[in-house]
């Protein structure tokens, strides 16, 4: 397997000489292509700002973020801009998707920033709307679909264009449970069949049970790691559960 993603003792603060704050505090990893990584934490831990650091939202105070052996932390805004559109696919806990478009012009954006041809443009969309069956919705505006069926137009959307690496903020948090499920089966499923490789930050021990692999981060480090390995959702579940109680404090606050 090939390393899709290395993030190299990466610091990020903020605030001003008289008054900093260490966000994400000496953080390394690696993600192989094909992986599906979760990454959890109490409010305040520095997840978000940790997906925001890969995602190029943010920029990092030292440290490096390579992506398919690229230096992000180095590239210009132009060079940058193209990407983030090229690389990386974009999943968000509020969906994202512009009111004015049905579902599947909403799919196909990415596609047509990229300059593909029509024919190509159809052939794709109606192909990730089968997987993740939605295909009943493409010529649905957002105000006609459930909440899961707009996170599922919002997957498709991410991963349309085949990016190196798709990243999931809260995926599930405005959802019900039944459209959770049926979200977290399609990445599951686009994970295994099409090696998709996810980054997932998430609060929810359900949602994180799904990744084959959970690194926990407390005060802007790494606190622990789980590989879920031959265990069942279920049995990855509870020892997920058993890290978020080591963790301390209110439980509440992660799960």
């Amino acid at each position: 397997m090939s390393t899709v993603l290395k993030v190299d003792h990466i610091e990020k603060y903020f605030g001003n000489k008289g008054n900093t704050t260490k966000a994400i505090d000496q953080i390394s990893f690696e993600v192989e292509r094909g992986e599906f990584v979760g990454i959890m934490g109490p409010s305040g831990s520095g997840k978000t700002t940790l997906l925001n650091c890969i995602s190029t939202i943010d920029s990092v105070t030292t440290g490096k973020i390579l992506i398919n052996e690229q230096d992000i932390t180095k590239l210009k805004t132009g060079k940058l801009d193209q990407f983030r559109r090229d690389e990386l696919g974009f999943i968000f806990q509020d969906f994202n998707l512009l009111d004015t478009l049905t579902a599947f012009e909403n799919i196909a954006i990415a596609l047509t920033i990229q300059g593909r041809k029509p024919a190509d443009i159809t052939f794709l969309v109606k192909e990730v709307a089968e997987k993740l069956e939605i295909t009943q919705v493409l010529n649905k505006f957002p105000y006609q679909m459930s909440g899961g069926q707009k996170q599922r137009v919002a997957a498709a959307r991410a991963i349309v264009t085949d990016p190196t690496l798709i990243l999931a903020d809260e995926p599930t948090g405005a959802l019900d449970s039944k459209s959770s499920r049926l979200l977290l089966d399609s990445f599951e499923k686009l994970n295994e069949e099409l090696q998709a490789t996810i980054l997932m930050v998430t609060h929810d021990a359900f949602t994180a049970s799904y990744a084959k692999r959970i690194l926990f981060i407390k005060d802007g480090q790494i606190f622990n790691e789980l590989i879920r390995g031959k265990d069942t959702r279920k049995e990855f579940f509870n020892r997920i559960i058993e890290v978020v109680t080591l963790l301390g404090g209110d439980t509440n606050n992660v799960l």
